[in-house]
């Protein structure tokens, strides 16, 4: 491993506490993470942070031992700088300043929503792909032009994932929910009328949520849930199917939480299908949220000189996806 270069990744946007170490060619060496869930639902910040303050010096410690390298061939330390909720984002940058200090190395700020795309194309072999972004608190329809993350379309109010959560604990479903819903999509018998939302190239889900809401004491658990899926994913498509027609990219790339949906991978494919482009689905390791996706990113800016001093290492909440200049292609 002499001369070889490795970086350690913290992520802690959400409710995901993750550390990964990868080296410069995105060879996964470890990725340990342990996830926030509760019965109820709902997110609350001080408990997401109290779980992530928690759990990550025993989760670094495992991807250590795991990766078989100690802190002598690190060479820098990545963390989830935002967009996120504050807490736990606190919790992150607090661990990362640490670790620099303590150790010396390096540090590196990394836009959690790049990181999903940036760890996507490398594990699909994906090159200048269109890409839909989905999880809990984002969804995007995002390509790269012009030295930057284009967003072309996305969410007004709240993610695809956090609609999920919130239609399924009103049904009685724990956190997440979305696993329990897909399932549900397979099964249903019938579609129930609900609100299509689409602004131009942006999506609404909010009125989608209050409607379903509404229509739960009348309408069969099953056939409601693939009712607010596939509304939400039929608009998150057009959208989607808009931008390639935009830009002329011949492939799809799908990435974050809610990639892993069967039911949107299946609706994705048959609209790519239909206009002859590509579709790479990111692995599901590495489209939900989890700290070797925050080292690769973390890696491809060190080594592009992309550093940051530990007394400048703090969150931000609405880092966009557009804000941050891609100097590592």
């Amino acid at each position: 491993m002499a001369g070889k270069k490795y970086c350690i990744g913290i992520e802690g946007t959400a409710h995901t506490a993750g550390i990964g170490i990868v080296d410069e060619k995105c060879g996964v060496l470890a990725n340990e993470r342990h996830a926030f869930t509760t019965i109820e639902g709902g997110l609350i910040p001080r408990e997401l942070a109290e779980h992530h303050a928690e759990k990550m010096p025993e989760l670094a410690r495992a991807a250590l031992e795991k990766s078989g390298i100690g802190w002598g061939e690190i060479s820098c330390v990545a963390f989830s700088s935002g967009p996120g909720i504050g807490a736990p984002l606190s919790v992150a940058a607090t661990t990362a300043r640490m670790l620099s200090l303590l150790h010396n190395k390096p540090l590196v700020a990394v836009n959690h929503c790049v990181a999903h795309i940036e760890i996507a194309k490398k594990k699909c072999g994906s090159k200048n792909p269109l890409t839909l972004y989905v999880s809990g608190g984002n969804s995007q329809v995002i390509g790269l032009e012009s030295g930057r993350y284009r967003v072309y379309g996305e969410t007004l109010d709240i993610g695809v994932g956090n609609l999920l959560d919130s239609f399924g604990r009103e049904i009685g479903l724990g956190f997440p929910a979305g696993p329990e819903i897909d399932r549900m999509f397979f099964e249903a018998e019938k579609y129930v009328q609900l609100p299509y939302s689409v602004k131009g190239m942006d999506v609404n889900f909010s009125g989608l949520l209050t409607a379903a809401k509404q229509k739960i004491p009348a309408e069969n658990k099953k056939d409601l849930a693939f009712s607010v899926m596939h509304t939400a994913y039929a608009m998150l498509v057009e959208v989607t199917e808009r931008a390639l027609a935009h830009t002329g990219k011949k492939e799809l790339l799908l990435t974050g939480g809610v990639a892993s949906s069967k039911a949107l991978q299946k609706m994705c494919a048959e609209m790519c299908a239909a206009r002859g482009v590509k579709l790479n689905v990111c692995p599901h390791e590495f489209a939900t949220d989890n700290g070797a996706m925050i080292a690769w990113n973390g890696m491809q800016k060190f080594l592009a000189g992309k550093t940051v001093k530990p007394e400048k290492a703090v969150p931000e909440q609405r880092f966009r996806t557009d804000a941050e200049k891609v100097v590592w292609i």
